[in-house]
């Protein structure tokens, strides 16, 4: 029975996108929550600068929070190097840097290009393995596989950034399919590749359901090895720099697929639906996405540890007629 890790990237990636800014106290409960249910590593929030991202000022308060959790790994991103300080600082486990792959979405999304970016994560991991050493780094390339902005992607284009990352003495290089455009595939020879030529440095897999690939994708991907993934609570998200990307794999669909499969994430999938409530609450009015709170659990589930689920009711036919 494999272990697979779910990082739960929706206080971050979620809350980022979305016009509205849910209040620290939301966001602490619904962090509580998601601990409750399992879940054992959150990307709680982003470095960013206030004025540009008002939705992650108070990013410092959360990591605080999320840090008394015990076993709870703590991850955040962060675009530069005044955004990496402040993390260090605060105290996060892991932080994720965004590179992208093309040049185009580069200078859209973090305003630097290939060249100056490339010397920014030198200069993190330089400041990291001096002063904060135990503090994983990720290179989260995003449009690994597809730009919106610039068009597609090859595999060669991304391996080339993934080694130029590792080089840079990164720990982790996890591809994103920040615009939807990865197809299974593509996935496969990808992930194949990154785990061939970077070894250890392979890192997880971060997928947008834009086009509805999504657990498609996931299941490619763990044809070939990988064992982690991010997900979105409730699939909000979406990168405002990737013009038509939307949101992420919903978390509480992307835990059935795997416990339904046989792989153990360790999560409740009863309790990580009732941690909806908070982001109902939180996010007034705003879509929540995924399969699995509208329909249930299937009659006879069990996880793959062999836990049975609380509730365990199929979903109803109310029309009269099935097919």
């Amino acid at each position: 029975m494999q272990q697979i890790l779910v990082s739960e990237v929706g206080p971050r990636d979620g809350l980022q996108s979305v016009r509205q800014t849910m209040p620290t106290a939301y966001k602490l409960r619904w962090i509580d929550a998601l601990v409750a249910a399992g879940v054992r590593e959150i990307e709680v929030g982003s470095f960013v600068s206030p004025k540009l991202l008002p939705q992650m000022a108070d990013a410092a308060a959360v990591v605080a929070h999320a840090l008394q959790k015990p076993g709870l790994h703590v991850a955040a991103l962060v675009p530069n190097m005044k955004g990496a300080e402040a993390a260090f600082e605060a105290g996060v486990h892991k932080i994720t840097i965004p590179v992208s792959v093309t040049e185009a979405h580069s200078l859209a999304n973090v305003r630097k290009t290939h060249a100056q970016m490339i010397e920014e994560v030198r200069n993190i991991v330089a400041l990291r393995n001096a002063r904060y050493r135990g503090i994983t780094i990720e290179a989260g390339m995003s449009v690994a596989f597809g730009c919106t902005i610039a068009g597609p992607v090859s595999d060669d284009d991304t391996l080339r950034m993934a080694h130029l990352m590792a080089e840079c003495g990164v720990d982790e290089v996890g591809p994103s399919d920040t615009s939807g455009y990865a197809e299974p595939r593509q996935v496969r020879r990808l992930f194949t590749r990154l785990h061939s030529e970077l070894g250890d440095k392979a890192g997880g897999a971060h997928f947008h359901n834009t086009r509805g690939q999504g657990l498609a994708n996931v299941v490619a991907a763990l044809d070939v090895g990988v064992t982690t993934f991010d997900a979105s609570q409730g699939g909000i998200g979406g990168c405002p720099y990737a013009p038509g990307a939307t949101g992420n794999i919903v978390t509480e669909d992307l835990v059935y697929l795997l416990e339904a499969m046989g792989y153990d994430t360790g999560i409740d999938i009863d309790k990580l639906v009732a941690a909806r409530t908070i982001l109902l609450e939180g996010l007034p009015g705003e879509a929540l996405y995924g399969h699995i709170p509208d329909a249930g659990l299937p009659k006879g589930f069990a996880y793959a540890d062999g836990r049975a689920p609380r509730a365990n009711q199929p979903a109803t036919c109310t029309s009269g007629v099935a097919l």
